[in-house]
């Protein structure tokens, strides 16, 4: 019945009869009358005074007759057009709602305002902005920007609301409403519906600034859906961490998967927290290994534009990336897709981040661990970043630095939220940084308190020993016989990749020295080679070995 009188309506607007348009909104039912005068179509809302006390077989009756008064005032050509009645009442001193310019319909102002902005904006802007107006439109196209009133807001959103559960109901069916291009209609969700109120908020506030209307409507909390509360998701256990890069690792060398880069981007996420846009723009330039630091210059906000420390694992995965994947342009992408254009938020989730998720989760349920949180995507990465931050003793104003904030809030909750970790989930974080394996076993808290600087001195004092240049095994049997009496236990625990825990660190004191130009970097597979520099470096720490004091001697390493 409800279809047969909509026909109705609309043969009889085809023939400049006109049709009312009630509009349901938390306030009650509003009317509009939708018809076509002197060649125009004509969108009127009625003055709800008018209906007050009615119920809504009268209210129908009541709006009926004014659209026929409407009507014959049209036929007689005595109906002043809204636009022209606002405009003479602003000439007469009568303070209409538009004095600068005529009332515009929401339609071409907000398709002109967006394309307006085109280029002056991010292109994720631009897109954004699009995406909304395809839900606007079909609602608001025909409204004069002064009728969006708080009841046409309030009866968008409802509509919104009907017709997502229509098309989940469609769904539900096994036959889902689809689009022109024969795309699945998917239900809104009630934040998409209050991004789309909150584009609708922007336009009606340029047109507010530019005096078309006199007040914006769409402002408020009142006009969005009350959202549930989000449930947080903390990564912030090492053995996820572990499994992450494990598995990105494993995936990057399956000849079936394009992309080789899994683990370099995974290990930017934890251990840099860049936002999912920044780290699809990321340069070559950015990454400055030789002083241990990333620059992030193209950021949504003044505060994301900031320098991240590089933490010793993220500085040794990057720089291994780098001798593979970097072709000499400082301006080229770190991590671009397979034609060398930048990723986005989704194609980073859909070609990198979703297959990773679900192998971990697999490799940690077969080991009889927890899987993931529900709910991990790359922004939620940055709160790792974060927590990992705190494990490592950093204050929160130094994390919110380093995260590109400015409210500490949220900083705040995740401080307070990471010190209540026991010390013994911190002290593995400790080690992940430092590079340590943790995942296959459960690891003791080190009592061991060497780090990879530890052994920097002792390589070099090795190959000036063995000559200068000597394969990997001799320097790594002259350095362990040296550093013998300071080994423990947990030294010598073997570390899932293979080797023990103190040749690994070993490894890593290698990088730092090859980045520092204290060893050649250009030697033969296995072989290592000490420099000009290195040598001086090492006569210099056997000068000051020599001229102090007995027992300052255990601090030369680390002075060194």
């Amino acid at each position: 019945m409800a279809a047969t009188k909509t026909k109705k309506q609309k043969a009889k607007k085809a023939n400049g009869e006109g049709e009312v348009v009630p509009r349901f909104g938390k306030t009650g039912i509003s009317y509009a009358l939708r018809f076509v005068a002197y060649g125009e179509r004509e969108y009127l809302t009625l003055d709800r005074a008018d209906f007050d006390g009615l119920d809504h077989a009268a209210a129908q009756e009541l709006a009926d007759e004014k659209l026929k008064d409407i009507l014959a005032e049209v036929r007689l050509g005595i109906w002043i057009p809204p636009k022209r009645r606002v405009v003479q009442a602003a000439k007469d001193g009568g303070g209409g709602t538009a004095v600068d310019a005529e009332p515009q319909r929401f339609g071409p102002f907000a398709t002109g305002l967006v394309d307006a902005r085109d280029g002056q904006v991010s292109e994720n802007t631009t897109d954004h902005d699009r995406w909304a107006l395809q839900h606007l439109m079909p609602f608001f196209r025909d409204y004069y920007l002064f009728e969006i009133d708080i009841a046409a807001v309030d009866a968008y959103r409802l509509f919104k609301v009907r017709e997502s559960e229509a098309r989940q109901k469609a769904i539900d069916r096994g036959r889902p409403k689809r689009n022109d291009h024969n795309q699945v209609l998917k239900p809104l969700s009630a934040v998409s519906i209050n991004k789309t109120i909150d584009v609708l908020q922007f336009i009606l506030a340029v047109a507010l600034e530019r005096k078309l209307i006199s007040e914006n409507s769409a402002a408020g909390s009142k006009r969005r859906l009350v959202l549930p509360p989000k449930r947080p998701v903390h990564l912030d256990s090492a053995g996820h961490i572990e499994a992450l890069l494990e598995v990105a690792a494993t995936m990057d060398r399956e000849p079936k998967y394009h992309c080789c880069e899994r683990e370099a981007i995974i290990a930017t996420l934890i251990f840099a927290g860049p936002r999912a846009h920044e780290i699809c723009h990321l340069q070559w330039r950015d990454v400055d290994l030789a002083n241990g630091r990333i620059f992030v210059g193209r950021s949504k906000t003044q505060a994301g534009l900031r320098e991240i420390p590089l933490l010793p694992i993220l500085r040794s995965v990057l720089a291994t990336f780098k001798v593979v994947h970097y072709r000499g342009d400082p301006d080229a992408l770190v991590f671009p897709n397979i034609d060398g254009e930048p990723r986005n938020k989704d194609t980073l989730r859909t070609g990198v981040l979703d297959a990773l998720f679900k192998r971990a989760d697999r490799l940690l349920v077969d080991r009889g661990k927890l899987p993931l949180p529900q709910g991990v995507t790359a922004h939620k990465l940055r709160h790792t970043f974060a927590s990992i931050l705190v494990a490592c003793g950093e204050d929160p104003h130094t994390v919110m630095r380093h995260l590109g904030h400015t409210d500490p809030l949220f900083t705040l909750r995740v401080y307070t939220h990471m010190m209540n970790r026991d010390p013994e989930e911190r002290q593995r974080l400790k080690a992940l940084v430092r590079g340590e394996l943790v995942i296959a076993r459960q690891a003791p808290i080190p009592s061991s308190s060497l780090e990879a600087g530890d052994y920097e001195l002792p390589i070099l004092r090795a190959l000036v020993e063995l000559g200068g240049a000597s394969p990997r095994p001799a320097v790594l049997a002259a350095v362990g016989a040296v550093m013998a009496n300071r080994h423990t236990a947990v030294d010598y625990e073997e570390l899932p990749s293979g080797p023990p825990r103190w040749e690994a660190r070993v490894g890593k004191a290698r990088t730092r020295l090859v980045q520092r130009g204290w060893l050649e970097a250009g030697t033969p597979r296995g072989q290592w080679k000490i420099s000009k520099i290195g040598r001086a470096k090492a006569r210099r720490a056997e000068v000051q070995k020599i001229s102090r004091p007995p027992a300052r001697k255990a601090e030369l390493a680390v002075a060194a």
